[in-house]
């Protein structure tokens, strides 16, 4: 676990917050009345979210305070992109106030409810939709050299989280060189399809748990590491999400309905949805090896466990693309070897 003092946010000494000092203190003077914020959500990261209620001319009013502690943080990219989802026409939290320095941001409130407490059976295909035509709005407006590329060396990078926290840290398994050979096989598929794939702006965690129940609907949140990289990774990741799944003739319909959408609005999708879905089975299997990897990392070095709870959730995710793709059987094959 990381030590206290290393977040900034505890002091060994007194036992007192003193970021949360801090920010509740900067809060205030954004206000102009004294004010102390009460935890908003958890996060993995060390960026920690507080509400902060009162009441003025307008009635009453609620701003999220957002603690970003350097260096763990960087609030920088997050004022960026929010300026550029915004001018997409998607809802995003605007910034109110700022001071990069310190890591400190003032924001809107946009709700205690993210979609993942909201979804189910019955309004799934009505919300999802949404999230599809938001998650358009945001790719046609892409543009090179805007974000940071996801390029080969991020991808690798990503991976490589899966053999060093998942199977050499949690599982003690070594990586000898017969080993090593398997995992670099099935790295270079999974890179290589990624690379071949239309580029755009990519959210990175696209998912019901950033998305919130809001008007309009959706608001989107933690877009901080959105990149220019594979035009299906969002959109995978919307449907094979970390805390809910869904029948897979239904993720199908939804995948379908955004690939229609897509090529309507002249994304860089594949001619046919076919050639789409390989693109989507790919792109999931990179994207759930790494987040296996990082609920790994959480829980070693983070002492975060309760994330490695969903790790069977992620194993089935891969099982079902392995069963539908040849090229994947050797990640099936190693995956019985570790017990995964």
């Amino acid at each position: 676990m990381q030590p206290a003092t290393e977040t900034g946010q505890i002091d060994t000494k007194t036992g007192q917050d003193e970021r949360k000092s801090a920010l509740d203190e900067w809060v205030s003077a954004q206000i102009g009345r004294p004010l102390s914020g009460q935890p908003a959500s958890a996060d993995a990261s060390f960026r920690r979210y507080f509400r902060y209620k009162f009441v003025d001319g307008d009635g009453e009013r609620s701003l999220i305070g957002m603690d970003a502690p350097p260096p763990q943080e960087d609030c920088r990219p997050f004022v960026r992109i929010a300026g550029l989802f915004a001018d997409a026409g998607v809802h995003v939290p605007h910034i109110l106030a700022q001071d990069l320095h310190r890591g400190f941001l003032l924001l809107p409130d946009m709700g205690t409810e993210t979609w993942l407490t909201v979804l189910d059976e019955d309004n799934a295909d009505q919300r999802f939709s949404h999230a599809i035509d938001a998650l358009i709005r945001i790719q046609r407006v892409s543009q090179p050299n805007v974000l940071p590329v996801y390029d080969e060396a991020l991808l690798r990078r990503e991976l490589e989280l899966f053999p060093e926290w998942y199977l050499k840290r949690h599982l003690g398994i070594e990586i000898d060189a017969g080993l090593r050979a398997e995992l670099d096989t099935i790295f270079e598929l999974l890179v290589a399809r990624a690379l071949s794939q239309g580029q755009v702006y990519v959210h990175r965690d696209y998912m019901p748990r950033n998305l919130m129940d809001s008007d309009p609907d959706p608001g989107i949140i933690d877009f901080q590491d959105a990149v220019y990289g594979p035009v299906s990774y969002d959109v995978t990741s919307l449907f094979k999400d970390a805390f809910i799944s869904w029948p897979e003739q239904r993720v199908l319909g939804w995948l379908e309905l955004y690939w229609q959408r897509a090529r309507s609005a002249e994304l860089p999708v594949p001619a046919s949805f076919e050639q789409f879905l390989y693109d989507c089975d790919l792109m999931g299997a990179q994207r759930h090896l790494k987040v296996i990897g990082i609920f790994a990392r959480i829980c070693h070095r983070d002492g975060k466990p309760k994330y490695l709870q969903d790790v069977p959730r992620f194993a089935a995710y891969l099982r079902t693309v392995i069963s539908r793709r040849e090229q994947l059987a050797p990640l099936g094959a190693l995956m019985d070897r570790v017990g995964l």
